[in-house]
């Protein structure tokens, strides 16, 4: 028989390092933690300090204390809240992508062995992001994380994504993602060795140092040459490539001891707790809601009847604090769970359209920072193919009426602008739409089988439970007004498609 697993028996007392907690996710974490688990021993921020000269515990006083999400908190408890704030939440200023985070020897032996679990969740969530870039965030930390956790002999939660699958095809268990089409070597114990890979990278990347000097021209290089090479190898987009070369060296590093990753799929507003629909910031599925919002998109190139994998943030936080409950209770072992609604409650990216355009047309006055007006044009999804022969035609439309209208000294016509944030949106998040995969999750449901029913509904990861219609309609709507939208009156209100930060 396996042994029952408790949260209150493995958390309480220990000390939990967390990364990325200026971040969406870890802040749902660690709201749960707080609320969840008062008794819990003590919080360690890893933050890096601002380019302002602000320390890591300015940077959480400013940056994460002051967060709706923890609202609630405020309201029921905002004593005790104060006072774990002040006691158990400590800031240590440091940086992921330095050996020893840039601490000093002493002081980084000294943090290891006082921390009991690393939870990893800081990341680069820039789909298209600068190769180097994105290797120093997601996939070189790792290994100064994995330093921290060798050195005190502490569990590693490594927060993933699903989307480490690429362009395998089918459904996608919980376990080691071989790559779709450039061979690399594996190793025995089943991860793969990057050594050569990232030897290759980082010589492509030294050439482009080399050869180009304009700063601008340089991060576009490097954009693409991340992009070429994440394609070549298997990947859609730069992010999830150096995320998978994230959880290789995480096993490598980790042989013999406790390593989870954990693996949301595109996260969104959460479903419950600490409230409905509490979300931060533009995610995937946003950033087509507001472009549709602002008339700024009119068709998207997608699979109607395709599975799109949406996950609340509340249960990919509820996974990750099993998941710590079991490393701090159970032998040490690889680990893989997959947070994800695919397998057990999929819906499809047609659905999705539906209730969400419905929604939209019927009750767009209640979502006043997203609807400026009554959306009277309909939201379609075509074959790439087509899409692609749209584009072409209205974009010819468009330039000639653009030079209509500069000969009257009028400007350049608004539908340019609304065919590049087409373009942009199709480039950016059609693979996220139709990726030919169902993600199975099999594993993370058997894992809250070992808690009590109580634990269970508290930390629930029961996916199949959402109600679609009420989540998307209700729920999700009208979290991103509240939360993710600036009040109408703000200034540069029209930027929001562009510089929000989207994320998975």
């Amino acid at each position: 028989m396996t042994p029952a697993l408790n949260v209150q028996a493995a958390l309480s007392g220990k000390r939990i390092l967390i990364t990325g907690s200026t971040g969406f996710l870890a802040k749902v974490v660690l709201e749960k933690l707080i609320r969840s688990v008062p008794d819990i021993g003590r919080i360690v921020l890893l933050i890096r300090g601002s380019q302002n000269g602000a320390d890591a515990r300015q940077r959480f006083e400013r940056d994460i204390a002051t967060s709706s999400i923890f609202d609630r908190l405020r309201a029921e408890r905002p004593a005790f809240l104060a006072e774990f704030f002040a006691e158990k939440i400590e800031c240590i200023t440091g940086e992921v992508t330095e050996p020893g985070f840039g601490l000093p020897i002493t002081a980084f032996n000294a943090l290891a062995r006082r921390i009991d679990l690393i939870i990893n969740a800081a990341a680069s969530v820039n789909f298209r992001e600068a190769l180097d870039e994105a290797l120093a965030i997601n996939t070189i930390s790792v290994q100064n994380i994995t330093e921290l956790a060798r050195a005190g002999h502490a569990p590693l939660i490594q927060v993933s994504t699903c989307y480490v699958n690429g362009y395998n095809r089918g459904p996608m268990y919980e376990q080691n993602v071989t790559p779709a089409r450039a061979s690399i070597p594996r190793h025995a114990d089943g991860h793969y060795d990057l050594y050569a890979l990232l030897q290759h990278l980082n010589h492509r990347i030294a050439l482009l140092r080399a050869e180009v000097r304009e700063k601008e021209e340089l991060e576009r290089r490097l954009t693409e040459l991340g992009i070429a090479e994440a394609n070549y190898h298997g990947w859609n987009d730069t992010y999830t490539f150096t995320k998978w070369m994230g959880e290789q060296l995480a096993m490598s590093a980790m042989r013999g001891r406790s390593l989870t990753i954990v693996r949301p799929s595109i996260i969104e507003s959460t479903l419950q707790e600490p409230a409905p629909g509490w979300i931060e910031g533009v995610k995937v599925a946003d950033a087509i809601i507001l472009a549709y919002a602002r008339g700024k998109t009119s068709f998207f190139p997608a699979r109607p009847n395709e599975v799109v994998d949406i996950v609340p943030a509340d249960l990919v936080a509820n996974s990750i604090v099993l998941a710590s409950a079991e490393a701090l209770l159970s032998q040490p072992a690889t680990r893989i769970y997959q947070a994800c609604t695919g397998a057990s409650n999929p819906i499809t990216v047609g659905r999705v359209i539906e209730m969400i355009q419905g929604e939209s047309q019927r009750n767009w006055r209640q979502y006043e920072r997203l609807f400026y007006n009554e959306p009277k044009h309909s939201f379609r999804v075509v074959s790439r193919p087509l899409f692609l022969l749209m584009l072409r035609a209205m974009r010819i439309g468009a330039a000639a009426w653009s030079g209509v209208r500069k000969l009257l000294g009028t400007g350049e016509s608004p539908k340019l602008e609304a065919l590049r944030t087409t373009q942009l949106l199709a480039l950016t998040f059609s693979f996220y739409t139709a990726p030919r995969y169902i993600f199975q999750s099999d594993r993370l449901q058997a894992l809250a089988q070992r808690f009590s029913k109580e634990e269970q509904a508290r930390y629930s990861v029961d996916t199949a439970a959402i109600d679609w219609r009420d989540y998307l309609c209700r729920i999700h709507m009208t979290g991103l007004n509240r939360y993710a939208l600036r009040p109408r009156a703000a200034k540069a209100v029209e930027a929001e498609v562009s510089a929000a930060p989207i994320t998975i």
